[in-house]
């Protein structure tokens, strides 16, 4: 399978210096199911090597998004490679508190979930802070979970995370070195951060008990993972920066035998590729030679035009001027491939012979396919280029990737139903069966627990109105229906935060309308920083049924042009746009327009992540720092731009 990271066509570099600024081992993978793989092969050594001595082996176990391919990978080899866990012991990092064991959101179901039903291991082996303890027997059951890891003799193998605030278990910022296992207060970060997994913030505990750093600390071997961009930050400042309380990973530093297991998109920010000219030799490669201009001119506040010999030689950027010759050659060469990045021609412009535009004049005019995971990323990540597309004359479809549903609160949904009852009663039609569902729709919402998932068609009514949503922008546009594509992509449809693996039916369905369109263009969301998870699903899948129309031997296919946008998450570094598409203020404020067509989406909605702002308060800020970026470079300045990466395969 094409990986994410291809598509970036990283240049390693000769990193001789790195140990100069990296203080714990790091291990980098080309994506997290690589990274993955590695740490499950050495928890299975670890476990096969204790069998053959007769020994039980300990496991510190985490929960959260990070290890779930790990206990995948587990799962698989237990039932391929005859993998045992009967002599396995598993101590969990942590649970929220109050929970309740069975909902949702609870660690210890998700354990059963993710592990513990799939594999052969004793019940009566597995030690969970539990969320029902009573609060005034906590800090004795506290204690008895530490004395029962001490009297198995330590943990052989801990696997961690890493919180965006550089917490590890639910050890907050400031958690003492020594600490134990203890009922603690979760930042409020924290709880944002994790309110993906909870209808909203109001619903994310507010406590927490977990194991401290001093029981982590002692476990012989350590695994941190940290997967995606979102993780870029914390993890270099506990890599690289100092150990501090206020880092608790940073701590880490001082372990015997830890080993962090990243991807490339976690260690984006590290020195060996924010800026690897000064951690060895570098090949200067164009795209090189403008991250570390581009990096400069940010660093020191001035237009890529007015760098001088000096800030070169002061950022060591020296051995670039000696093989590049002087900075004003190097500035140019950067600030025309910045320039020949804007265009106002997402589709090519026509009649004309441009070089180094970023896209093809011919055809013209093109068909062009927008990949939308959900409902409303189409006008959110790409909306300016998408009115430009339809404008310029192009043949633009959209495909709707998935339905949506979850991000639909209920009382959205009681509205809706008082709109059909109220139309029923006006309009004088016969609605008994249609009154039937609305009777047990309200039914279901008025006595339904946090914990419970929404039935078949209370996810059907809310993918309905998120379907009326997408229509109504696409009309705004001035997209026929005849052009509008709702994959409802099986994945997706669990009723739950937590979607199902990329399955065969999602890649048929996809290669199906790719065969059926031939499009010239694609754009699709290469955004990663989705909590979620749906936009890396979304985007695997067209990855993928493009390699296989390919492996096919489809001719069009290989002038298919495949363009990656973000979405409402996180937005490319300038140094990697490779097409930017400019607004004026009337563009954006029609692109915003366009955004407020997806009312259920507005003010409040369920597991939406950690920014609290509302999709078009984000699109707009980041589409307008895009810009202010440009001008900063020198370039003109725009109300904002809208930023593409190009996908080779």
């Amino acid at each position: 399978m094409i990986t994410f990271g291809s598509y970036f066509q990283h240049k390693k570099t000769n990193t001789i210096m790195v140990d100069s600024f990296e203080k714990v081992p790091v291990r980098i993978f080309n994506d997290l199911k690589q990274g993955s793989a590695f740490i499950a092969a050495e928890i299975a050594a670890t476990i096969r090597q204790k069998q053959a001595e007769g020994k039980l082996c300990v496991l510190g176990l985490a929960t959260g998004s990070s290890p779930k391919t790990v206990y995948a990978e587990l799962v698989r080899m237990h039932r391929n490679e005859a993998l045992s866990f009967k002599n396995v012991v598993t101590f969990n990092l942590d649970e929220y508190y109050p929970i309740d064991n069975d909902a949702l959101q609870s660690y210890n179901r998700y354990m059963k979930e993710q592990l513990f039903d799939h594999v052969d291991i004793d019940t009566a082996n597995i030690y969970i802070p539990n969320g029902e303890w009573p609060k005034e027997d906590i800090k004795k059951y506290c204690a008895a979970y530490e004395a029962k890891i001490e009297a198995l003799g330590g943990v052989d193998v801990q696997i961690l995370g890493i919180g965006n605030n550089g917490h590890i278990g639910f050890n907050e910022p400031g958690s003492s070195r020594f600490s134990r296992t203890r009922l603690i207060t979760l930042e409020n970060s924290t709880r944002i951060a994790n309110s993906f997994e909870f209808a909203n913030i109001s619903q994310v505990p507010r406590l927490a008990v977990t194991m401290g750093i001093d029981t982590i600390m002692k476990a012989k071997k350590v695994y941190l993972m940290a997967w995606g961009p979102m993780k870029a930050p914390v993890l270099q400042k506990a890599v690289e920066g100092d150990v501090t309380e206020q880092i608790p990973a940073s701590l880490l530093q001082q372990h015997l035998d830890t080993v962090f297991v990243v991807d490339e998109a976690a260690a984006a920010e590290l020195t060996r590729f924010k800026s690897p000219w000064l951690t060895g030799d570098t090949e200067w490669t164009p795209k090189m030679v403008k991250k570390a201009v581009v990096s400069l001119a940010l660093k020191t506040g001035k237009p890529v035009l007015g760098l001088t010999n000096s800030d070169y030689n002061d950022s060591g950027l020296g051995d670039l001027l000696v093989e590049k010759g002087d900075a004003y050659e190097i500035n140019l060469q950067v600030f025309y491939m910045l320039r020949d990045t804007i265009t106002g021609w997402p589709g090519g412009k026509p009649n004309a012979v441009i070089p180094a535009h970023p896209e093809r004049s011919i055809p013209y005019p093109k068909r062009s396919l927008i990949f939308s995971p959900h409902p409303d990323d189409d006008i959110i990540s790409m909306g300016g280029t998408f009115m430009r597309l339809h404008d310029q004359g192009h043949e633009v479809h959209v495909a709707y990737q998935t339905s949506g549903n979850i991000a639909v609160t209920d009382e959205f949904v009681t509205r809706f139903l008082d709109f059909a009852v109220g139309f029923e009663e006006i309009s004088g039609i016969d609605a008994s069966k249609s009154r039937s569902i609305e009777a047990d729709a309200r039914q279901f919402l008025a006595t339904k627990k946090p914990s419970d998932s929404d039935t078949e068609e209370i996810r059907a009514i809310k993918g309905l109105i998120r379907r009326c949503e997408a229509k109504a922008t696409c009309r705004y546009v001035g997209i026929s229906d005849d052009n509008i594509h709702f994959q409802n992509l099986p994945f997706y449809e669990t009723g739950r935060v937590e979607k199902k693996p990329m399955s065969e039916e999602d890649v048929v369905i996809t290669m199906e309308l790719l065969r059926k369109l031939k499009p010239h263009q694609v754009f699709c969301a290469g955004d990663l920083a989705d909590p979620h998870g749906t936009h890396k699903v979304c985007l695997d899948i067209v990855f993928e049924s493009l390699r296989r129309i390919k492996a096919d031997g489809d001719s069009w296919v290989e002038d298919c042009w495949v363009w990656l946008y973000k979405g409402a998450w996180q937005e490319w570094n300038i140094e990697e746009i490779e097409m930017a598409i400019p607004m004026s203020p009337d563009q954006m404020m029609k692109k915003r327009f366009g955004i407020f067509i997806h009312q259920s989406q507005k003010d409040m909605v369920p597991f939406q992540g950690s920014d609290s702002r509302e999709f078009w308060q984000r699109a707009e800020d980041r589409n307008g720092q895009t810009a202010r970026l440009y001008a900063q470079l020198g370039l003109t300045q725009y109300a904002g731009m809208e930023a593409f990466v190009r996908w080779h395969y």
